[in-house]
């Protein structure tokens, strides 16, 4: 099973915390770390726009990504959040196992 780092962006401390938590605690994710101080430059609705943002690095897996797009998509406040998700190519064993393990759906 793969392990994927997903990528999305927030717009507030606790917009990024309400969605870390959640991710976690419904075992979508093992992992959300929160990096601060990101500032976006994009453009939406024809008007380019710059913003501070925070960046949440989430480790699921594939298994997982349909549910957490899903869910990501009712928590975000954005019209159109932003998801991406990269494979890891490698990593620790023991910590890839541990994200596997976090992941699998409660019993």
């Amino acid at each position: 099973m793969s392990v994927l780092i997903c990528l999305t962006t927030c717009p507030d401390r606790d917009t990024a915390d309400r969605i870390a938590s959640a991710l976690v605690e419904e075992r979508l994710a093992a992992c959300v770390n929160c990096l601060p101080g990101i500032h976006s430059t994009y453009r939406w609705q024809g008007a380019v726009h710059r913003d501070d943002e925070l960046l949440l690095l989430i480790k699921t897996t594939r298994d997982r990504m349909d549910a957490l797009r899903t869910r990501l998509v009712t928590l975000h406040p954005y019209e159109l959040p932003e998801l991406l998700a990269v494979e890891s190519a490698d990593g620790l064993p023991a910590y890839l196992d541990w994200v596997r393990e976090q992941t699998r759906p409660a019993p």
